[in-house]
């Protein structure tokens, strides 16, 4: 009895202390993960205090199942945003084997941590193409969204929203995109880092920003139940 009553209260004590242990560790040592970067631009708020950060702009694309997606589907999510087309035999593959990578590793999130494909060749990339290269690449659908739509929209938030390419260009029949990066952002649409796709060790630096991600969200959470915000 003596000894179920010892480890009930250990239980509790890390239950109560692993929070703060966690931001001890996200917080020293080699890298400082707490607060990841917010990237792009970023502007004084009319109460001349608060700070407003680059965000993904409104999109509405259709995905490889003929759903319409929307910006209101990664509200309150974490996802990792990326450029290809389907017949693409030089970067794209190696790009589908990184993202099948984070799709393995974050799958038990049921939903949190997300990933969007955006094609940069709507011409060809139709709904039946792309369902076809999802079941070629083993997306689990549920977590990885392929989309096309109009490309002009496609483009634009390509270099206004998620910064994958500095080109000008206006969308038109002869503007193209080729972009190796993966875009990570957070719940509320910033920026949070920008990773080579073909590069496994800057994909190994995405997989752990996602957790950082994860803590820094679980660890706001915590402050808020605790009322310490």
């Amino acid at each position: 009895m003596q000894k179920k009553r010892i480890y009930i209260l250990l239980v509790l004590l890390f239950l109560l202390t692993f929070p703060s242990v966690l931001y001890v560790i996200l917080t020293t040592g080699k890298h400082n993960f707490i607060h990841l970067n917010y990237i792009g631009e970023r502007s004084l708020a009319p109460n001349g205090k608060d700070t407003i950060y680059h965000s993904i702009p409104p999109f509405e694309f259709i995905n490889q199942d003929g759903k319409k997606i929307t910006d209101k589907d990664y509200e309150g999510k974490i996802y990792v945003a990326d450029y290809f087309f389907t017949t693409c035999q030089s970067i794209c593959p190696k790009m589908a084997t990184e993202l099948q990578r984070v799709q393995d590793k974050f799958e038990y999130t049921k939903g949190l941590v997300q990933i969007l494909s955006h094609t940069v060749n709507p011409e060809n990339d139709s709904v039946p193409v792309l369902k076809a290269y999802s079941e070629m690449v083993h997306a689990n659908t549920s977590m990885w969204n392929f989309v096309t739509g109009d490309k002009k929209q496609l483009y634009d938030i390509a270099r206004k929203g998620y910064l994958v390419n500095a080109m000008e260009g206006d969308g038109g029949k002869d503007d193209f995109i080729h972009s190796e990066l993966f875009v990570l952002v957070d719940k509320e649409k910033h920026i949070r880092g920008i990773y080579d796709g073909k590069n496994i060790k800057a994909v190994n630096d995405l997989l752990d920003d996602i957790k950082v991600l994860m803590a820094e969200y679980a660890i706001k959470e915590n402050a808020k139940t605790k009322g310490i915000e």
